[in-house]
């Protein structure tokens, strides 16, 4: 376990030093939240169009706009408990890091495992591309969060264990909600049929 958390520190150290002033002021935009409301409206649009105008089931557009929600909360309120539960300081709180790595978005709360940006980020690019199905969105918005959660390290509020940590959370969160709304459809589709006949 010991040499596990050296591989994380070391990492950390490397990453966070890993700096132009470009890179700064991209990943203080990466790490921020306000930036990317819109995105996150045009993929709500998006969903309503593709699915409730396009294919004319509002419903089902309805449903996963519904999902996308509470695959937020989830991830969001979830981390929270993780991370109250497992009180690993965030590298901005810890003493043996101190002087060592720079802090370009201040310390942040006092515990950091795991990190709820990537957990939220990474839920919502898991479930949008399950419903989606378009290779070239997949790519763009996985990309996204890669970034947003890399951006983490970068600024010093997350080690890198935070971040992949956080990210399979939201994958896990998005993976079995997708899962358990496809399957309530087939289930209804099956009983339609039965029915019908």
């Amino acid at each position: 376990m010991e040499w596990l958390l050296n591989i994380d520190y070391s990492l950390l150290i490397f990453l966070n030093g890993l700096h132009t002033a470009f890179l700064d002021v991209l990943m203080l935009i990466f790490t921020a939240k306000y930036p990317w409301i819109p995105l996150y409206i045009a993929i709500a649009f998006y969903i309503f169009y593709y699915f409730g105008h396009k294919q004319n089931n509002y419903k089902y557009a309805f449903l996963l706009f519904a999902s996308a929600i509470v695959i937020f909360a989830i991830t969001d309120m979830g981390s929270s408990a993780i991370k109250h539960y497992f009180m690993r300081l965030r590298p901005g709180h810890n003493p043996q890091l101190e002087g060592v790595i720079r802090l370009l978005d201040g310390k942040g709360g006092m515990y950091g495992f795991i990190s709820s940006h990537a957990s939220n980020v990474f839920g919502l690019a898991t479930f949008t591309s399950l419903a989606f199905k378009k290779n070239g969105y997949s790519i763009g918005i996985f990309t996204w969060a890669f970034l947003v959660s890399y951006s983490r390290i970068y600024v010093g509020r997350h080690f890198p264990s935070d971040v992949i940590c956080g990210a399979m959370f939201g994958i896990i969160v998005a993976w079995v909600i997708y899962s358990t709304i496809q399957s309530r459809m087939v289930d209804n589709l099956i009983l339609k049929q039965k029915t019908n006949t």
